[in-house]
């Protein structure tokens, strides 16, 4: 009974969810909205004992859409001045979003620890450990390859998205490597028992 109940409140939200990643016109509140279905849909990977895909999803694809907030806000340049105003009025919804959230996520897990699983065989392994196994030694090269892929795009996003903005202070890296002591040090005479003001 408890399953049932956790999977229907869990897909409601993830359609809600949804729902508003399409109809929101921010594209900021969009993203959120969208880490907000993924975390529903999380549970749900949890739900049928599938842990390793609910990770998964947590921890890659979450991370890959708050660096898609990152390139959304950079590259449609959104003031930010706007964004804080709405911060105080936003925050009793945000902080109920995040309660219902860890709210699920006990629930959940409450309902898979106390589910009757069958017991496993002996020679069984789980599942997480199937899949690292098959990752890291049939497919390490392969894995390895694609996560240079990945760093590539990352660092390409960001040196896409990247503007000069007037008023800026930028590091000169050669200019401070290739400084001289007379440059930098300035030797003065001072007279004793006087300091140097």
């Amino acid at each position: 009974m408890l399953d049932a109940i956790v999977f229907y409140t869990l897909s409601t939200v993830l359609i809600a969810a949804g729902t508003m990643v399409i109809v929101s016109r921010n594209p900021v509140h969009s993203v959120l909205y969208l880490i907000l279905a993924l975390f529903q849909t999380a549970g749900l990977f949890l739900l049928l004992g599938a842990e390793f895909l609910a990770m998964l999803l947590v921890i890659v694809t979450v991370g890959a859409v708050a660096l898609l907030i990152l390139i959304v806000v950079i590259m449609l340049d959104v003031d930010h001045r706007a964004l804080r105003r709405g911060v105080a009025a936003t925050l009793p919804a945000a902080g109920l979003v995040g309660v219902v959230l860890v709210t699920e996520f006990a629930i959940v897990i409450a309902a898979v620890a106390g589910a009757s699983a069958p017991v496993a065989a002996p020679d069984r392994i789980a599942t997480t450990a199937q899949l690292g196994r098959v990752f890291y030694t049939g497919y390490a090269y392969l894995l390895e390859g694609l996560a240079l892929v990945l760093l590539t795009a990352l660092v390409g996003a960001i040196v896409l998205t990247v503007r000069d903005r007037d008023g800026v202070r930028r590091q000169d890296v050669s200019a401070q490597v290739g400084r001289r002591r007379d440059q930098v040090v300035e030797l003065r005479a001072v007279a004793s028992g006087r300091g140097e003001g």
